[in-house]
């Protein structure tokens, strides 16, 4: 990659940028690591935001940057990346989120960066500025990551129930409130670990582009590493209350025992996915797990038509915020 002479005001703008983008990121996804905790009634609202963007922050010490590595090296060529690509990106990414925000549509953040990221980069050089091997892995892991959050959700309810089946649901109940935490904890240390990665690569990329970091690096600078975590996690401590509604008891009625199930099953698939370094939705994940816990019990106990026009908004995501993500790459050379 060739760095190209951009001034500091305008690296530091878009680093704000991106740090707001991830700031949003954990408020807009506050719903996922919270919802179901809050609503079977484990935890309070102002106890679980806390609680979730503690762990959100000391994800740091748990996960290698190599979802970090997929944003930054591995979804648009490296050499066509400069300020106004972006600024593109990020403000496609911020729009869908407020979007969405707005009519209480969980969608995924990550794949809006995503978009944004296409949409600007079609924008200046067209599709031969797409890495399709890194395209095509986050686009696959948008069916693969609620599917397997679905069958592991569901397949931890039944096993749960075979294993307390001869025990009285108030004791189900009380031990599940305690096992929730651990449950909760864990998915939002899954959610901190791959959420928090996608803005260090995004910052990575742009200093590299602009000469401010070398392509011989193995990992980002640390303040970056740093900013991006503290960010997501003051993001979730402000929460998406209009999403939490909508994962919590919209979806289907959860007891303990199925949040447990549904974030554990979330997690696992979040643990997986950072490993393999695909930046996955906690979005779809975790309303995957969902609806595979509510599925256990009997269909008509998921409302299908919302999780219908949840995934909806997952197809419509990653083509809206490319398209916004190009219109703002051309608007920005009116700006810097």
């Amino acid at each position: 990659m060739g760095t190209m002479q951009v001034a500091f005001w305008v690296v530091a703008m878009l680093v704000v940028l991106a740090v707001l983008f991830d700031f949003m990121n954990g408020f807009h996804d506050a719903a996922n690591s919270i919802a179901t905790v809050v609503s079977t009634g484990v935890l309070k609202p102002q106890q679980a935001v806390l609680f979730a963007a503690f762990f959100n922050v000391v994800a740091v010490a748990f996960f290698e940057l190599k979802v970090a590595a997929t944003i930054g090296k591995g979804s648009i060529d490296p050499g066509i990346v400069d300020h106004h690509v972006i600024f593109g990106a990020l403000i496609g990414a911020i729009s869908w989120n407020v979007i969405t925000w707005f009519y209480g549509i969980p969608s995924s953040s990550s794949h809006a960066l995503i978009g944004g990221l296409v949409g600007a980069a079609i924008a200046k050089a067209g599709t031969k500025g797409l890495i399709m091997s890194g395209i095509g892995k986050t686009v696959l892991f948008i069916f693969v990551s609620p599917l397997l959050g679905f069958l592991l959700g569901s397949l931890l309810m039944v096993l749960v129930a075979w294993l307390f089946r001869r025990s009285s649901p108030l004791r189900v109940d009380n031990w599940f409130r305690r096992l929730q935490l651990l449950s909760a904890g864990l998915y939002s240390l899954g959610h901190g670990g791959n959420d928090a990665q996608k803005t260090i690569g995004l910052i990575w990329m742009l200093l590299i582009a602009s000469g401010y970091a070398s392509t011989t690096d193995h990992s980002p600078p640390m303040w970056v590493i740093g900013a991006c975590y503290l960010a997501i996690g003051m993001g979730t401590m402000f929460g998406g209350w209009r999403i939490v509604r909508t994962m919590g008891q919209k979806i289907t009625k959860l007891k303990p025992v199925g949040g447990f199930c549904a974030e554990t099953g979330g997690a696992i698939t979040l643990f997986l996915a950072t490993a393999l370094g695909v930046p996955v939705s906690t979005t779809h994940t975790i309303t995957g797990a969902i609806v595979g816990v509510g599925s256990t019990q009997r269909a008509s106990s998921v409302r299908w038509g919302v999780a219908g026009n949840i995934v909806w908004a997952w197809i419509f995501t990653i083509p809206a915020s490319a398209f916004i993500g190009g219109v703002f790459y051309w608007l920005s050379f009116t700006v810097f």
